[in-house]
């Protein structure tokens, strides 16, 4: 066994400020930051795992609020630290900047950053609870909001176990919201199963009393199966390679394993990871792994004269239908934010790059029919991109011609300042007159559109940029689409659907948003979409002066409200269900779906978009199978549907 005792432990300041400054360490006090704790935590088991000390590690949800993790690893020095006279145990989670993490003789790779983990998870906690088993006896500790209230005890002695739990409790004090999600906590253990393989993760929610293991042999192999989910490959196989390096002064080793595969789907969708921490925004191990492969396809295609010597593809080519995953493992990363959102260590770059040229070229040398196979791919991915700015170039060039002008169908609002205006996007000229009229013209604009819109999931750049439709919807909008959107050209600041509430209703709802989603992400990500919620139902009851009207969104909502009428002995009322906007006048429209005061808005984000990416390619996209198995797995869950 390796060895880990108090001398290991490096002390460099204190903790001073955490609680007051939680956002500098955790990012947010929202769900976000909550669940950060747990990976802090859960980060120094993996750390474990990772040095091959450790091969099972248990979170469990508690009834009482607070999460556990236990791991099987060596177990947390208990000794006294050379340095404070305090134990080991004591320092780590109480000092600031103080861990195994800086002694490379205890960690040549870890995921925790600078040693600040476990201090700040305690500092954010109601109380905290540490169990060590090592050394044959049981040792525990208590924190309350960073403090220690209970001493280092032995609990018991003659153990023959090892390892840490560590079980906290969050501070309701600092959070917004103190309730663990199981859901996702549940893909966390699952994607490090995948990146730890062989090592057994298991979850327990004791509110339910279900239990779940995850377990991989396979490693990013499998992982990469599941992002590839419904897709088409292009390979026969994925390509897998690992890799070694060194940073330029010899001092930090690097551990590189990548897999990827081409699908026919566009986009592309890359799962990064540095000791086991995923990097959602990438960094330089990312950029280095683009870069190696751009750099690979480029000289195979010109060796096998796809490309002459002066022709290159460009990573917007190359990334066309790519799916990959990219770890690598290295000592003392170097995150930009504390959050470790992404890799800003510059040397990891040109070694991935390395890497991935040589593993991409050696791996194609011999397979002459999958490379023709992935460069079809990609010269598809380049014509469609010279399409597309063909057909940007021509929109630019009609609306310059034009003057500028907006859709002649367009009523727009009188105020100037777009954070004042809103568009309302309606279907059809009866819906579109009606909401004409019931509109505040001051700071309500009205699109109506003609129909469905095309489907832009499954029709070409080009052709999607010449529909009538979404020409107007661009022009409107102002900020132009796709590469070239630009927010600050945004002439209103709410966009809002307001369709009908039935089948076709929702299914031009759904196309518009595919297409906010494909060609203006921005607006989405940045909370300017968003659904007006039209009622289904009009009850009256009562009589002159005593006449009552109620708008009901939900047949949920209905019933109950039937229910209240009938216990008040109110026999009879009447039920108007509509079937369009176009059936209300002016009046009901404005008071049900527009006006500020008592419209229902729901505002569109995209909380997860490579799901949000996955549903609209097998909602929207040419296949099938993948669309009707999506139906029969959800058609339970549509409680209201009008044939």
């Amino acid at each position: 066994m390796g060895e880990y005792k108090a001398d290991n432990i490096v002390v460099l300041e204190q903790i001073e400020g955490v609680r007051k400054r939680p956002a500098m360490y955790i990012g947010s006090t929202d769900w976000r930051g909550l669940h950060h704790l747990v990976w802090e935590i859960l980060d120094n088991s993996v750390d474990e795992a990772m040095a091959g000390y450790a091969d099972k590690i248990v979170v469990t949800l508690h009834t009482d609020g607070s999460v556990s993790v236990e791991d099987n690893g060596r177990g947390i020095p208990v000794d006294v630290h050379p340095k404070t006279g305090k134990s080991a145990l004591e320092v780590v989670f109480t000092k600031l900047h103080a861990g195994g993490k800086f002694d490379s003789k205890a960690y040549k790779v870890s995921g925790g950053l600078h040693g600040v983990g476990v201090t700040v998870v305690n500092a954010l906690s109601e109380w905290l609870v540490v169990d060590v088993w090592r050394d044959g006896k049981h040792y525990r500790m208590r924190f309350e909001r960073g403090k220690v209230v209970e001493p280092l005890t032995v609990v018991e002695e003659g153990v023959d176990k090892r390892g840490t739990r560590v079980r906290f409790k969050p501070d309701p004090e600092i959070f917004e919201t103190t309730k663990f999600d199981y859901d996702i906590i549940y893909d966390r253990l699952e994607e490090l199963s995948y990146l730890n393989p062989k090592v057994k993760f298991i979850l327990i929610d004791e509110f339910t009393g279900d239990s779940k293991e995850f377990y991989s042999e396979e490693g990013i192999k499998e992982l990469l199966l599941e992002i590839i989910g419904q897709a088409k490959p292009i390979l026969s196989e994925s390509v897998y390679f690992k890799g070694e390096g060194d940073s330029p002064d010899g001092k930090a080793h690097l551990e590189v394993e990548v897999a990827f595969q081409y699908v026919e789907n566009d986009g592309e969708t890359i799962y990064s990871f540095v000791n086991s921490i995923r990097t959602a925004d990438g960094g330089t191990h990312v950029s280095g792994f683009r870069r190696g492969l751009v750099r690979a396809i480029n000289d195979l295609a010109r060796r096998e004269g796809v490309l002459k010597d002066k022709q290159s593809y460009t990573a917007e080519d190359v990334k066309e239908g790519l799916r990959a995953v990219v770890s690598v493992k290295l000592p003392e990363p170097q995150f930009e934010g504390q959050t470790k959102g992404k890799l800003g260590t510059s040397w990891v770059r040109s070694v991935v790059d390395k890497i991935t040229y040589d593993a991409v070229d050696n791996y194609f040398a011999t397979r002459t029919s999958e490379l023709k196979a992935v460069l079809e791919r990609i010269e598809l991915a380049k014509r469609a991109r010279e399409a597309a700015r063909k057909s940007r170039e021509l929109v630019k060039k009609q609306a310059k011609r034009a003057g500028g002008l907006l859709p002649g169908k367009l009523a727009d609002c009188s105020d100037k300042n777009p954070e004042h205006r809103e568009l309302f996007i309606v279907e059809g000229d009866s819906a579109g007159g009606s909401a004409k009229q019931a509109r505040d013209r001051a700071h309500q604009a009205i699109l109506p559109l003609r129909g469905k819109i095309l489907n832009v999931e499954k029709a070409s750049l080009d052709k999607i940029l010449s529909n009538r439709e979404i020409r107007d919807l661009i022009s409107a909008i102002g900020t132009g689409i796709g590469d070239d959107i630009d927010l600050s050209k945004l002439r209103y600041n709410k966009i809002i659907i307001m369709t009908d509430a039935d089948v076709d209703g929702a299914h031009i709802r759904t196309l518009l948003l595919t297409f906010f989603y494909r060609f203006m992400k921005p607006l989405v990500e940045n909370g300017h979409v968003y659904i007006a919620l039209a009622p289904l139902y009009k009850v009256e009851w009562g009589r002159g002066k005593n006449k009552k009207v109620q708008y009901i969104y939900s047949d949920e909502e209905l019933e109950k409200l039937i229910k209240e009428l009938e216990d008040q002995g109110i026999e009879k009322y009447e039920i108007q269900r509509y079937k369009g906007l176009g059936e209300m006048n002016a009046e009901q429209l404005w008071a049900t779906t527009m006006d500020p005061r008592r419209r229902v808005l729901l505002q569109v984000t995209v909380d997860d978009a490579e799901e949000a990416n996955e549903i609209m390619s097998i909602l929207m996209g040419e296949k099938v199978e993948p669309r009707r198995k999506f139906i029969e797995e959800h058609a339970l869950e549509v409680k209201n549907l009008d044939i």
